[in-house]
């Protein structure tokens, strides 16, 4: 396999970046693959090949802010006709920027599949050109970082990430690509303490003043702010002023290194913190293998490739809290976890005052948890993915055409000898993946304008159906479950656009449904009811009810409604009947009483009589077909009673009326 890497930054330069393209480099190599480097120099005019012919160096300009970066630019004419000589495969992005967007051009002019590894959380980063420390200005930096990011990333056919943390990362980002988690692997031979040569330990040692019985902790990285040494220095301040006899190495440059330096020398640290510089990439497993543990407060790791290091030279850890960490560091096995400067101090005299046995103990554990990370590993999963990659690659589709419509684009696809595939693609979708006509669309990408598609045509149904009514959200997850195809992921997509774009509103619903409940005397139980079958919380239904004070006055209001239609029955059954209504409306049956008591009856009352003769009329008409004298008698009482008149008022007009057959 011809394999690209293109990365911004890589051997000699000393960072995590460089040093796992380094280690894609060799292990590919070792499998007999053709593999070649696409990275940066400091300098102008065109790229040039390293003697081995392997790593083609782009002029760019050095970042002095961001050390061991140089920025180029992704418009090399020269440079792409280098590729095109390669014959690659594949392309694997280190990078997004610089060398990553010329990869992507790479990619595209010369039809051959991308995938990148995502390193770095460049939101850890934004404080680099956020000069004025402004919060509102860093926040919007973030979004733009994860919009590019998304837009990068989405372009690929594949990504590989070094953690879970990193995953969880890109997809609050909403990224669709398949994201594969793949650790880093390490030459493990190579930091293997057994490998430890006693003179060069020594003289290390020496250099940098420390002896030969001093407890040292060592930090090997780049030296910038992200990485919080100046919380590690404090921090051994703190336990060298309480009298622990802890030493520290920091080995690496970068842009923080003068600043730490004046930081460790006004703590009056001389003596007990060194500074080693940047260190040829050779020499670092020595330097792992002098010290006694290694440290960092780093929360920027996307894997943290130095703690994998030092664990796998026999060290170890002393950490901030971090997702990174959770499989790499167990407490008071493999290291120790601090939250700030006095946390620090605490565990490095906890760490000094630890007997040999018991660190030689924490020195084999450290090793054994760093055996899962082996390159050999690595290998195996990477070329899941690069085989795969190359596979779908063989399916992908050619874009014919795009015509432009109102509100989108309809691209017609060309995959071999099948029937066209003509999609209805976003504005947004087109311009985010890249689309133009004569382009190759990896497999995945169309699955992606399928999803999208259908999610689209669903979104428009929903605005249709809105129009006509407001909804809740709840009743439009409801009604896309039952008529659309969608899934339970495009639906809480679609739903989450129709809540961004003012669409749907829950609370807003809920002040307008209470609103109309409350104008048709609706109380509040049935109201309640009303709004948790839309799916409308107790927490947004109670605020909203809070403020209406009417309940007792829509219960009179209702309550003498019915009375004025109730003129023809008795005051009981009038009175049951009220008593019903309002609590079926959804008023108390506490209040439904208070408010009867209050009622004015006196028309009923007064037509008692006349309402009872009616119905007494009414029963004897309706009982004289089937029954006379007593027996008639009895049907139209029982007819009486039973509609709320009472026996003594019934009983005193049936006497007064004259039934035949009586004595029978």
């Amino acid at each position: 396999m011809r394999i690209g890497l293109f990365t911004d930054t890589y051997p000699p330069e000393i960072n995590g970046v460089a040093n796992s393209t380094h280690i894609v480099f060799q292990e590919m190599m070792k499998h007999g693959h053709e593999v070649y480097v696409v990275t940066t120099r400091k300098g102008i005019f065109r790229g040039v090949w390293d003697k081995d012919g392997r790593v083609y160096r782009l002029a760019g300009i050095q970042l002095k802010a961001i050390y061991g970066y140089s920025m180029t630019t992704f418009t090399h004419p020269f440079a792409l006709e280098e590729i095109r000589k390669l014959h690659l495969d594949l392309i694997h992005a280190q990078t997004e920027f610089g060398i990553g967007i010329f990869a992507r051009k790479c990619a595209r002019e010369f039809r051959i599949p991308l995938i990148m590894t995502y390193h770095t959380t460049y939101e850890d980063y934004t404080h680099y050109v956020n000069l004025i420390h402004s919060d509102r200005l860093d926040q919007t930096m973030k979004k733009r970082v994860a919009d590019v990011t998304k837009l990068y990333a989405d372009a690929s056919m594949e990504v590989i990430v070094p953690s879970e943390k990193t995953k969880q990362s890109l997809l609050s980002y909403r990224i669709y690509k398949k994201i594969n988690v793949i650790p880093t692997g390490l030459q493990l031979d190579r930091f293997n303490p057994a490998a430890q040569a006693p003179e060069t330990t020594a003289k290390i040692r020496q250099e940098y003043g420390f002896s030969a019985d001093d407890r040292l902790v060592i930090y090997v990285g780049r030296i910038a702010e992200e990485k919080a040494l100046d919380l590690v220095i404090r921090g051994f301040a703190q336990a060298h002023d309480s009298g622990a006899p802890v030493k520290l190495l920091i080995v690496g440059g970068g842009p923080d290194l003068e600043r730490l330096k004046e930081l460790s020398a006004s703590l009056n640290l001389k003596h007990s913190v060194s500074f080693a510089g940047p260190i040829e990439s050779a020499r670092v497993p020595d330097f792992y293998r002098s010290a006694d543990a290694f440290i960092s407060a780093s929360l920027s790791e996307t894997q943290g490739m130095t703690f994998i290091e030092a664990l796998a030279s026999g060290l170890p850890l002393f950490a901030r809290r971090d997702d990174v960490l959770k499989d790499l560091l167990i407490e008071g096995k493999t290291g120790w976890y601090f939250d700030d400067e006095q946390g620090l101090s605490n565990v490095l005299k906890e760490f000094c005052a630890m007997d040999s046995d018991k660190l030689k103990e924490m020195s084999k554990d450290a090793a054994e948890q760093a055996e899962p990370y082996s390159s050999e590993v690595f290998y195996e999963q990477l070329m899941q993915v690069y085989n795969r990659v190359i596979e779908e690659s063989e399916d992908s589709y050619m874009l014919a055409k795009a015509k432009g419509k109102s509100d989108s684009i309809e691209v017609t696809l060309k995959r071999g000898l099948e029937k066209e595939l003509v999609l209805d693609v976003s504005l947004d979708d087109f311009y985010e993946y890249g689309l133009k006509k004569g382009r190759v669309v990896a497999p995945g990408t169309v699955e992606i304008l399928k999803r999208h598609q259908e999610e689209n045509k669903a979104y428009r149904r929903c605005l249709t159906k809105l129009s006509i009514r407001d909804r809740s959200v709840k009743e439009m997850q409801d009604w896309l479950k039952a008529n659309t195809e969608c899934d339970s992921e495009q639906i809480e997509e679609i739903i989450d656009r129709l809540v961004r774009n003012a669409y749907l509103d829950d609370r807003s619903y809920c002040e307008a449904e209470v609103l109309r409940m409350k104008s048709a005397l609706y109380g509040e139980d049935k109201i309640r009811r009303s709004l948790e079958r839309k799916g409308i919380g107790t927490e947004i239904a109670d605020e909203v009810l809070q403020r209406y004070n009417d309940e007792g006055e829509n219960a009179r209001i209702l309550a003498e409604k019915i009375l004025k239609k109730k003129r023809s029955a008795s005051s009981r059954r009038t009175t049951d009947f009220i008593r019903t209504k309002l609590v079926q409306s959804g008023f108390s049956a506490d209040l439904a009483n208070s408010v009867i008591e209050k009622l004015d009856f006196s028309n009923v009352r007064n037509n008692e009589d006349k309402n009872l003769r009616t119905q007494i009329d009414k029963a004897r008409r309706r009982y004289s077909r089937k029954y006379s004298g007593f027996e008639l008698k009895a049907r139209v009482y029982k007819s009486c009673v039973q509609q709320g008149y009472s026996s003594e008022d019934t009983i005193r007009i049936l006497d007064g009326m004259e039934w035949l057959d009586e004595e029978n």
